[in-house]
């Protein structure tokens, strides 16, 4: 028996909602990050983007565990000598409470063009508003 390899047009992709109020940051990372990548597909291929699109909404009310939201740092570099930034697991809930699950999910994809193109599907929404309503997404329950 030959080993099945999806082709990219035979892909069915669906959409679906995830509530993160009160899921801790790592367990929702991992989660989505296996649905971006379709590996609880069938047809899961590694070199394919199999995944499906998600929508994390309530994003804002995402919770860590331990003393991670102070220890916590994310960084980031302008370029220039010097310019080496950063910023705390806290102070980046209260500025971009997104960008916490997409630093997180963006760790768990590869690192690759494949990665990148996974990312997009990732839509990620501090309240529980998102203009995705024509697509008609599933609410899909978090199952660790």
């Amino acid at each position: 028996m030959k080993t099945y390899s999806a082709k990219p047009t035979e892909v069915d992709r669906q959409w679906y909602v995830i509530d993160a109020s009160g899921c801790v940051l790592g367990r929702l990372a991992t989660f989505v990050a296996d649905r971006l990548r379709g590996k609880h597909k069938p047809i899961y291929t590694p070199h394919v983007d199999t995944g499906d699109h998600i929508i994390v909404i309530n994003t804002a009310e995402v919770t860590l565990t331990g003393r991670k939201w102070d220890q916590k740092v994310y960084y980031r570099h302008s370029g220039y000598l010097g310019g080496l930034k950063s910023t705390t697991a806290k102070q980046l809930l209260e500025t971009r409470p997104g960008d916490l699950v997409v630093y997180a999910v963006r760790g768990m994809l590869p690192k690759n063009r494949l990665g990148r193109k996974m990312l997009k599907k990732l839509k990620v929404y501090a309240g529980p508003d998102h203009p995705h309503t024509a697509q008609q997404p599933q609410p899909l329950q978090l199952q660790v």
